[in-house]
């Protein structure tokens, strides 16, 4: 297979069990270290159910990108602007993140939108000033075409997603292969991370499982500093109350009555 990041010819890597009964190759770049699966072709029965019974961590991963997320517009973008959450979910961080005060939208093509209804995105609207897309990269069967997507919402995209340890752990050795539920199946190193981004066109900082993608400059320092867990729920604080950021609650209830749903 070649590297659906660097497009260089891969090598066998490892065998894994996936859903605890496909026997399945990974593959490992050696020019980027990117790893990847061979076509995923258990992935309909991985999203039986969009998102896996396994995962007990949405909320309080939720409230954690919350803040992060409040943090680095606040300190890199307009906060008056438009967001949208790519592969939202059940909606529960675009409602969030509307109460604390951003005029957030969801999107997500896979899962049913319980907490965010009436604030779906015009897919024909590129106006967006950041887009976010967490825990969704490591779901991409072509990470390089994947982020194209998110990016026709908006050049600049946060994400998660857990970078691989630099001895390059094999399945079993590592959690966030996620064999057991078998939707993980990109991963990627800090290097083909920078590749991605060198395809794409924008710049790359990165923190931690953390990682913005934007044609902005900014400073790596500061978006690190502006990350760090002690600091990053003052940040927010101080410049949403700088920037005058209300919560878009009363606003988003008086609205829902008012269209008699």
């Amino acid at each position: 297979m070649h590297c659906h990041i660097c497009e260089n010819e891969t090598s066998e890597f490892v065998r894994g069990l996936v859903l605890e009964k496909y026997d399945v190759q990974y593959y490992r770049c050696p020019s980027c270290g990117f790893v990847q699966t061979e076509s995923p072709y258990w992935l309909e029965e991985a999203y039986s159910s969009a998102i896996t019974n396994t995962d007990i961590g949405p909320v309080n991963r939720m409230m954690d990108t919350a803040t992060k997320t409040s943090a680095i517009i606040l300190s890199f973008f307009d906060a008056h602007g438009k967001f949208v959450d790519y592969g939202g979910g059940y909606g529960i961080y675009v409602r969030r993140m509307r109460d604390i005060g951003f005029n957030y939208f969801y999107y997500d093509k896979y899962c049913e939108n319980l907490f965010a209804s009436g604030y779906e995105v015009d897919t024909a609207d590129d106006a967006y000033e950041l887009a976010t897309a967490f825990e969704v990269i490591e779901h991409m069967p072509n990470p390089l075409d994947g982020m194209r997507e998110v990016m026709r919402f908006s050049k600049s995209v946060f994400f998660s997603t857990e970078l691989l340890p630099p001895d390059c752990p094999k399945p079993g050795e590592w959690w966030y292969y996620g064999p057991e539920h078998g939707q993980h199946i990109s991963f990627f190193s800090n290097k083909s991370l920078n590749e991605l981004a060198s395809r794409l066109g924008v710049h790359l900082y990165t923190y931690g499982s953390f990682h913005l993608m934007t044609k902005k400059r900014i400073s790596p320092k500061l978006y690190r500093l502006v990350l760090e867990q002690r600091l990053s729920a003052p940040v927010a604080y101080l410049l949403a109350k700088y920037r005058k950021i209300d919560s878009l609650l009363q606003r988003d209830w008086q609205r829902l009555l008012a269209s008699g749903k």
